[in-house]
């Protein structure tokens, strides 16, 4: 059966926050801090069950997140041996006859700063959080990218780049979101690095999603 390549992004390193905040809302064996990473999502969602087997039967690689959904589906693999995760990686690309650019380019659907954020919204916000929490008068970035899958990718370099407070990253799904908060400097150099990593993921341009 063939599948839909979504997303396919490799993290060379896992970040504190992210690597945190995916311990926080993954089901399954969870990552640790510095281990190199796999994220994919695909459709039909319930192949996604065959693309974990493939990677676990042909390599060492640890399941962290596993996400099946009617239409899409996601797997999150990882371990400190970067050749490990790659290999997995290679042996789901051979299995469905695809190569890396197959998958679909990342497009930004939203990018926006709020500076001075309001007490109350601060409030909103910490209370539907999974990371980090975001104080009244910080600045406050949210992005939105389809497909949902690079949020992750996004996350991580963000946090490689700037000293920012993960809040929360929705990875599944039509779309992916990202809560980002900090000082005003920190929180433009974080969206600087999301654009410039996803302008930088070569693959298929798809058809806008309606959501």
């Amino acid at each position: 059966m063939s599948i839909d390549l979504r997303t396919f992004t490799y993290i060379d390193i896992l970040q504190p926050q992210l690597t945190g905040f995916l311990q926080t809302v993954a089901s399954g064996f969870l990552p640790l801090e510095g281990q190199a990473a796999l994220f994919i999502e695909i459709a039909p969602g319930m192949s996604i069950n065959n693309v974990t087997d493939i990677a676990l039967k042909r390599t060492s690689a640890i399941p962290g997140m596993q996400i099946v959904e009617r239409s899409y589906g996601v797997l999150e693999l990882h371990h400190f041996d970067q050749g490990q995760v790659r290999a997995a990686g290679e042996a789901i690309l051979a299995h469905y006859g695809l190569k890396e650019e197959d998958r679909h380019t990342p497009a930004l659907r939203t990018s926006e700063r709020i500076t001075g954020l309001d007490g109350h919204q601060a409030m909103l916000i910490n209370r539907m959080r999974h990371g980090d929490m975001i104080a009244q008068g910080q600045t406050l970035y949210v992005m939105e990218c389809e497909p949902a899958g690079y949020a992750c990718i996004a996350a991580n370099e963000a946090e490689k780049a700037a000293n920012v407070r993960l809040m929360e990253a929705v990875t599944f799904g039509s779309f992916g979101r990202l809560w980002l908060g900090g000082g005003e400097a920190d929180i433009e150099e974080a969206e600087r690095a999301i654009k410039s990593c996803l302008a930088g993921i070569k693959g298929r341009a798809v058809k806008a999603s309606r959501g």
